[in-house]
């Protein structure tokens, strides 16, 4: 079997070279700007393919016609993206190739914060109230129902990137003005003070046959616009939020049409009352190193997996077997050292560390949780002191 694999960013080493150990052969289509890198493990690769970018965008017109001709010499039986932004070009690539996966339509709803919102509450799924910023009548509606604060939100962006609250009319319609012609690019939401949880989740055969839940310590969002380090923890298994978040894990994932790959899906436990809201979801493995997370609490790798689940494409069994059953925590921030040095972190617990620039990240990893609660409280403390550093949030990615 072949697949093509889709990066415009440097993403998914192990799911490329999971391909290689199970006898695929695996090629890479990546932006130019990564050839001198040397980004990705050559060596789980058969071939290697540039398409010219600005700022990781690629000419879509121009990759059609480069993948058909790629086509005509490689005989192409998957083609999967490993970032985000890819999905919607490998869509349209299977669309007009004809190569199985997930179409243009499905796509929309792990992309789309619009559709997978409409989606949702079709499917009765609790959402927050929102509007596509389109008609302007209705937007002033929604501001005249919905007290503020609001979330204006990019429908196609990923993570906090673009994300703006907002807190009057006034200050929405600034925004918005100033957005001009891409206005309904946008959608604007209700905001919701509370928790935000994530289940990160495989499904085969629109079969959920794993599934994990944790909690961020901050909001990603606030994080991103205030300020702080980012962490992330594995819930308390066995507990009535754990319940209850993967069962409405699992009406999202068939609400929106999950045949088969991997998801990271987030939501919100309001303050008030304690409901559960479906926040935004994506057909992909959750960013920001939460599947090193996973795999300390589970021993699963989500990338091995997903390339396990591509290369079966539902014509082959799949089984998923978690080799242990323990809790971790993720903290991560930018750190204001260049080449942070992190030896005093000396705790038996730490499974893994960062290894970038002007960064600092751990791992911690036990058989009981209050033990990773009480070591991710302590480095938070000493992290902020020893190394934190603050950026202002992109508004693009390429920012």
């Amino acid at each position: 079997m072949t697949i093509l694999c889709i990066a415009s960013y440097e993403k998914g080493h192990e799911f490329l070279r999971e391909c290689k150990r199970q006898g695929a052969r695996t090629l890479l289509l990546t932006s130019l700007s990564l050839k001198d890198e040397n980004a990705f493990p050559r060596e789980a690769l058969d071939d290697i393919f540039y398409m010219p970018d600005v700022e990781k965008k690629w000419n879509i017109v121009d990759t059609i016609k480069a993948v058909s001709h790629l086509a005509r010499t490689e005989q192409i039986d998957r083609l999967v993206p490993l970032d985000d932004f890819d999905l919607e070009l490998a869509a349209t690539l299977r669309e007009h190739l004809r190569i199985p996966g997930m179409g243009e339509t499905t796509t929309r709803y792990f992309r789309d914060k619009l559709a997978n919102r409409m989606k949702a509450a079709e499917a009765g799924i609790p959402v927050p109230q929102f509007v596509h910023v389109l008609n302007h009548a209705r937007v002033n509606e929604f501001m005249d129902r919905v007290p503020p604060p609001w979330v204006l939100k990019p429908r196609l962006m990923a993570g906090a990137i673009g994300i703006k609250k907002v807190h009057s009319r006034e200050q929405f319609w600034d925004i918005a003005n100033g957005l001009g012609d891409e206005q309904s690019y946008y959608v604007l939401e209700q905001f919701i003070p509370g928790d935000v949880l994530h289940v990160d989740s495989i499904v085969y055969e629109r079969e959920v046959r794993f599934a994990i839940a944790s909690k961020y310590g901050k909001p990603p969002m606030q994080v991103s616009h205030e300020g702080d380090v980012f962490t992330t923890a594995i819930l308390e298994r066995g507990t009535p939020l754990e319940s209850s978040l993967l069962e409405l894990n699992g009406r999202v994932l068939a609400g929106l049409g999950l045949i088969r790959g991997v998801s990271h899906t987030e939501y919100i436990r309001a303050h008030d009352g304690g409901q559960l809201y479906f926040l935004e979801t994506a057909a992909r493995v959750g960013g920001a190193h939460i599947a090193d997370l996973v795999e300390a609490a589970s021993g699963l790798n989500l990338w091995a997996e997903w390339a396990k689940i591509e290369l079966a494409g539902g014509k082959a069994p799949y089984t998923v077997a978690p080799s242990r059953c323990e809790y971790a925590a993720l903290l991560v921030t930018l750190a204001k050292q260049e080449w942070p040095d992190t030896r005093h972190y000396a705790d038996p617990e730490i499974c893994w560390r960062i290894d970038k620039k002007h960064h600092v990240g751990f791992i911690v990893k036990s058989p009981g949780l209050d033990r990773v609660n009480q070591l991710l409280a302590q480095y938070l403390d000493r992290v902020r002191r020893d190394f934190w550093a603050y950026l202002p949030p992109k508004e693009r990615p390429s920012d």
